[in-house]
């Protein structure tokens, strides 16, 4: 009989329980995780776990589509624009906040060496309530608190295999709705 993985006191982190390479999968399933991985550094504001998914010279293009034309927002180029735009000019959580990026509808396509991505997304503003210094209210239940979709569109990657695994070689993000880049 197999003994059931011990749990730590404290839960982990999101995305700390996966690890890469435990478990031999599919290539069309190893390319999913790769962009599973993205979501999660996204919500994390963590710049070196994003930066990390990219080949050196990977890029970001950002576009707002409007009436099906895209229009080029900006582009982040290779691993360090990336990690400092991840860590730097994300706006920041609020207090008892967070964010959910949130994918689905994928479409992934494996040819040898190279893949692609084709997924909707929706991210999501989670932020609890306070709790009242008198305590919740009588008759009070369940989560306190908003969850608010804040952003949609389309992810679209394209990857190479590399010696360290799928690597996010151009990354595309069609917006839905335009985006307020200060200073541009």
């Amino acid at each position: 009989m197999e003994t059931p993985l011990a749990r730590e006191d404290e839960p982990a982190a999101p995305g700390a329980n996966a690890s890469p390479g435990r478990h031999r999968m599919s290539p069309e399933r190893e390319v999913q995780q790769v962009l599973a991985r993205y979501v999660r550094a996204a919500d994390a504001r963590d710049g070196a776990a994003m930066s990390n998914l990219f080949t050196p010279d990977g890029q970001v293009e950002t576009y707002y589509v409007h009436a099906g034309k895209p229009e080029l927002i900006f582009v982040l180029s290779g691993r360090e624009a990336i990690a400092h735009a991840v860590s730097n000019l994300m706006k920041p959580h609020p207090d008892r906040g967070w964010s959910h990026h949130t994918t689905y509808d994928l479409i992934i396509e494996v040819d040898g060496d190279r893949a692609t991505i084709d997924a909707q997304f929706i991210t999501y503003n989670v932020v609890g309530d306070a709790r009242p210094a008198e305590g919740w209210p009588a008759g009070t239940l369940g989560v306190q608190g908003k969850i608010t979709p804040i952003e949609s569109g389309y992810y679209q990657p394209s990857l190479r295999q590399t010696e360290d695994g799928w690597k996010i070689a151009r990354h595309r993000i069609l917006m839905d709705m335009p985006m307020a880049i200060p200073g541009a």
